[in-house]
């Protein structure tokens, strides 16, 4: 707004923070990232009338996307249902309530493909009891990548035309991929924004699906089910980064810049670091995509299992048939994805 008071508490929940860690790696640090795609989503959908006032609409989440959603909702005047997992915490629970949300939760499975494939499965049989109902497929539409625009354009602003290099959870695949689209469209074509995507063992996007990370709590990163809106193409260079590794990497970002954040934004400061000393002509801007509350227990509670960065190093994978724990990296070159990962986007 002109008097610079937020409208809503939305745009200040969604609102970066750039940091910079030294001269060459900034953070960009997110309260809740997902409150921008899905505002921005929601507006866009209002405005060409594929949603009107007082619809209902419905998607998955494990829980960030969900709080997102129901914060969009609550400005736009609109009605949301979550189909969520049951990693959706009782914190997210009582907002999603409170804010008029709600959440429909999907029975427990340590089997995270069953789990996605359920939620996707009820939505349908939501969609086909009620066909007023809109989902909003966060996973599928890219009206999500609407959202990441002003962050680019934050980017420039404060970094000006110096190269980058944006490395991040790819997900559902409207970050990162929103940030490359945004970045490259007023990049020189000699020297495009690199993109680097951090991905967990176990997730098919990149084909990491056949090795197993006993302790994976980063699914949000990746998928066992293929997304859409993931365009292999954008990406440079593939990180893997196993449970303990990227726990050192979160440890490591508290312990030397103070910057509390989620486990992905451990694995992307680790995974930055290196790109960093790979390329000493390039700014390298690491996404935390939300703030370290949900990993109190399960990650900085047990930081004394954390070891030194400067003792991790990355296995070089030629394929994805070479990947190994606890952490690999390998050249994408903007590759299609594998098959598996690939999408016809069924409604």
């Amino acid at each position: 707004m002109s008097d610079g008071i937020d409208a809503h508490v939305a745009d200040a929940v969604g609102r970066p923070d750039l940091v910079r860690l030294d001269d060459r790696l900034v953070c960009l640090r997110f309260e809740t990232m997902k409150v921008l795609s899905a505002d921005a989503a929601v507006r866009t959908l209002l405005e060409t009338g594929r949603i009107a006032l007082g619809d209902t609409v419905v998607d998955s989440s494990s829980g960030i996307y969900a709080y997102a959603l129901a914060l969009a909702c609550h400005r736009h005047g609109l009605r949301c249902h979550i189909v969520g997992s049951t990693t959706v915490d009782d914190a997210a629970r009582l907002q999603l309530e409170l804010l008029g949300a709600t959440l429909e939760r999907m029975p427990p499975s340590d089997d995270l493909k069953l789990d996605q494939s359920r939620r996707v499965a009820r939505i349908r049989e939501l969609l086909a009891a009620d066909p007023r109902l809109h989902w909003m497929r966060q996973y599928h539409d890219d009206v999500h990548y609407l959202g990441y625009q002003p962050v680019a354009q934050r980017l420039r602003d404060a970094l000006g035309p110096e190269p980058l290099t944006i490395v991040g959870g790819v997900g559902s695949g409207a970050s990162t991929g929103g940030l490359a689209r945004y970045l490259r469209a007023g990049d020189p074509p000699r020297d495009p924004t690199r993109v680097v995507a951090v991905q967990p063992f176990g997730s098919v996007t990149f084909g990491s699906e056949h090795v197993c990370d006993p302790e994976i709590i980063i699914a949000g990163i990746g998928s066992s089910i293929p997304f859409a809106n993931v365009d292999h193409a954008v990406y440079d260079v593939v990180h893997w980064t196993g449970f303990t590794a990227a726990l050192s990497g979160a440890v490591a970002l508290l312990r030397d810049h103070a910057v509390f954040a989620g486990l992905s934004a451990g694995a992307a400061y680790l995974a930055g670091r290196w790109e960093r000393d790979l390329a000493p002509d390039r700014t390298v801007v690491i996404v935390a995509a939300d703030t370290g509350h949900r990993y109190v227990t399960d990650v900085y509670a047990r930081h004394t299992e954390a070891v030194p960065l400067d003792t991790l190093a990355p296995q070089t994978a030629a394929g994805t048939d070479e990947l190994a724990l606890p952490w690999s990296r390998m050249d994408w070159a903007g590759a299609h994805g594998p098959p598996e990962a690939l999408s016809d986007d069924p409604r």
